[in-house]
């Protein structure tokens, strides 16, 4: 993404906005160092102590990672998930138990609203998930598995539940991650679930969406109790 001389006015929160569009559209992944703050600055037209003051800003919201002696690392794609990394970090039973919220009432709602478009794109993504094995590679399949889920709450058409999910994709991901570790909870078949929704079958849509969360919560509590 290319960055865009500010204007004079509200140079501050002009670099503030144009860093946090390069985040949100992809141009910086999580985890990826950003340019220089003299890079920045002349990308932007503006000072170093303005460029500073944006990245301290982002910061402080959680949306950027500041490495003393390394540079600065985009930490979450936005504010609302840089709270919720730091309220439960990668606490798989706090995710596990949030995920359902969101989750159950996007498949509900998918039921009712998704397109053509929607079920061509769940099925892809389904298809492409279920090709990883978790055990070779649990970053490739908990990318692909939280494509899906984002996918499912995409087809709600509910625009604030989108963004508050999006907010915790990158939880998500951690959790799905770790998850990926157990080979008996990682590979939870979701066919039915994308059939429930196609279907427009609403209450079967919820109950698959929530139930393989369950099962991966009971097994995880079942390790925990085994472990003492």
């Amino acid at each position: 993404m290319t960055l865009a001389t500010t204007r004079r006015t509200g140079l501050v929160d002009q670099a503030i906005e144009q860093l946090r569009a390069s985040v949100a559209s992809g141009a910086w992944p999580v985890n990826s160092r950003i340019p220089t703050e003299p890079e920045l600055a002349a990308a932007l037209g503006v000072g170093r102590n303005t460029v500073r003051e944006a990245v301290r800003a982002l910061a402080h919201s959680g949306l950027l990672e500041v490495r003393q002696g390394d540079g600065t690392y985009v930490r979450a794609t936005s504010e609302v998930s840089g709270a919720l990394r730091r309220l439960c970090g990668t606490e798989l039973r706090e995710v596990l138990q949030v995920r359902p919220c969101l989750e159950v009432e996007g498949a509900r709602l998918a039921a009712r609203a998704r397109t053509s478009a929607d079920l061509d794109d769940l099925r892809a993504l389904l298809k492409r998930r279920d090709q990883i094995a978790p055990s070779d590679d649990p970053e490739a399949f908990a990318r692909a598995d939280t494509e899906f889920h984002v996918a499912v709450v995409r087809s709600s058409h509910n625009v604030v539940l989108i963004e508050l999910y999006r907010g915790l994709t990158e939880v998500v991901m951690a959790s799905v991650a770790t998850a990926a570790d157990e080979p008996a909870t990682a590979v939870m078949d979701h066919s039915r679930l994308v059939e429930a929704i196609a279907a427009g079958d609403v209450e079967s849509a919820a109950l698959e969406a929530g139930g393989f969360i369950d099962e991966i919560l009971s097994e995880f509590e079942l390790s925990d109790e085994t472990s003492t």
